[in-house]
């Protein structure tokens, strides 16, 4: 059967419209971002506050055993400090669509509302773009939006120190635009994977959130020195999360085929 575009943004309107019903689920949404964005706010005005502070020299030093006797340790820090948080807000793009997916699948067999939109002549390539775009909309859309206020957050804080912008910068710029939709792909898929195997939407949420971890993990490493981050480091990270997103798509597509949906839980 033909993939035709109108059933699959059918698909994505009516996931889109339960979504602005769901207050608890938009309210999980919003509060991710502002953690994302204002720690990082918070740390980069920490160094930019007391640049002479001589705590900030023993830390710069723990980070680069080489860096120059002139060279600010505070600005040192704040680029540090934008670099590794890169990778923590690469968590964002990933666990928005984890929530909605969830819902979209799981939570749809909990409501008894996804036998009817699987006995429509909807494909399942058409259903797994309709509730993906469903789900990478918003959270691209959070992912720009933090960004941009991240962006003037950072400005304001740092211009004292380095009397001009530091936001955007080439790394968060390509990582935004390029990455972050990456990744989103990348948790929407996963949110699929498992919600077609399991019953309740909490629990797709509960195991789809374990595939946020290494990405955690990455950042504390990076934190703790061990780690260095920069633009090949994260473009590396991209082009692991492409190839397994092209896995978890053909995954999905075969999982959501219609016939074995009702079949499963007929």
């Amino acid at each position: 059967m033909s993939f035709r575009p109108k059933r699959a943004l059918a698909v994505f309107w009516k996931d889109f419209l339960d979504l602005r019903k769901n207050v608890g689920l938009l309210l999980s949404m919003m509060v991710l971002p502002l953690v994302f964005v204002l720690v990082p706010i918070g740390v980069v005005w920490a160094y930019a506050v007391r640049p002479d502070d001589p705590n900030l020299r023993v830390i710069a030093l723990y980070y680069s055993k080489d860096l120059p006797l002139g060279t600010s340790s505070a600005r040192f820090l704040i680029d540090k400090t934008l670099t590794d948080w890169f990778g923590m807000f690469l968590v964002m793009p990933v666990f928005v669509p984890i929530l909605i997916s969830s819902q979209s699948v799981a939570g749809e067999k909990e409501r008894r509302t996804l036998e009817p939109l699987l006995a429509s002549p909807v494909t399942a390539a058409e259903l797994v773009a309709g509730k993906s775009l469903a789900s990478l909309v918003p959270a691209v859309g959070i992912s720009w939006f933090a960004f941009l206020v991240f962006c003037i957050g950072v400005d304001i804080v740092a211009w004292p120190l380095v009397k001009g912008p530091l936001m955007p910068n080439t790394l968060w710029t390509f990582g935004v635009f390029v990455l972050a939709p990456l990744f989103a792909f990348f948790g929407n898929g996963v949110a699929v994977l498992i919600s077609a195997r399991v019953s309740e939407a909490r629990t797709a949420q509960q195991f789809s959130a374990i595939v946020v971890l290494p990405l955690v993990g990455l950042v504390g490493g990076q934190v703790a020195g061990w780690l260095t981050a920069g633009f090949v480091y994260y473009a590396v990270q991209g082009a692991v999360v492409l190839l397994l997103d092209v896995i978890l798509l053909v995954a999905s597509i075969r999982l959501l085929d219609r016939e074995r949906l009702l079949s499963r839980w007929g």
